[in-house]
């Protein structure tokens, strides 16, 4: 029976072990999560709220305030694909890390930008992609970094909005939820912005 299991370890533990997880804060989570999405080597992106005091916050709670909690996304990733250093460098440079209050059209404090550290490690790499972004910018960041506390998974018509086929009522009538997406990401301003800021470093700017 030990051999078996000794097997099944060896065949199995390289592979749990080649996930990390990064967890960013960058404006609307249906945004980041699309982005990152793209990444080689990223396996998946998960929209949530972290970084407040309400345990187990709905979508109504955050972003009416008073939760302390952001729209966030936790990246679990391959490190042998792509590195923590790789999605940092990627993160400054898909949001304004400039904004103190909110991201794009959407303002207040859950929209703000900030990286949650889940080790000191992840801390030290996140701080040096944060200088490494103000001397790109030559403007101060106010993106913050801070410890990783609880993050709670986001409602399940959050995950991969960007993808949804449903129809959903907009503004502009009702579109298909994928289209409703791509014209508030456009409204928004939020690639424009970011392609203004960053130019042809922009990560992600559609």
């Amino acid at each position: 029976m030990l051999r078996y299991v000794l097997a099944f370890l060896m065949l199995t533990g390289p592979a749990m072990a080649a996930t990390d997880t990064a967890i960013v804060a960058g404006g609307c989570f249906w945004c980041v999560e699309s982005d990152f999405e793209t990444v080689a080597g990223v396996k998946d992106v998960v929209s949530g709220y972290t970084g407040g005091t309400v345990d187990n916050p709905t979508y109504k709670q955050v972003t009416k305030g008073g939760t302390g909690h952001y729209e966030a996304v936790e990246i679990r990733f391959d490190p042998a694909k792509v590195t923590y250093a790789d999605l940092m460098y990627k993160f400054f440079r898909s949001v304004d890390p400039t904004d103190a209050g909110g991201q794009f059209c959407d303002r207040g404090d859950s929209y703000r930008t900030a990286i949650f550290v889940r080790n000191p490690e992840q801390r030290a790499i996140a701080e040096a992609a944060k200088a490494e972004a103000q001397k790109a910018l030559g403007k101060p960041i106010a993106t913050m970094i801070v410890d990783a506390k609880t993050f709670y998974k986001a409602e399940a018509y959050h995950q991969d909005y960007y993808k949804g086929t449903g129809i959903v009522l907009t503004r502009r009538g009702p579109k298909k939820q994928s289209d409703a997406y791509a014209f508030y990401r456009n409204a928004c301003g939020r690639d424009q912005r970011v392609k203004e800021l960053w130019g042809s470093a922009a990560a992600f700017a559609h």
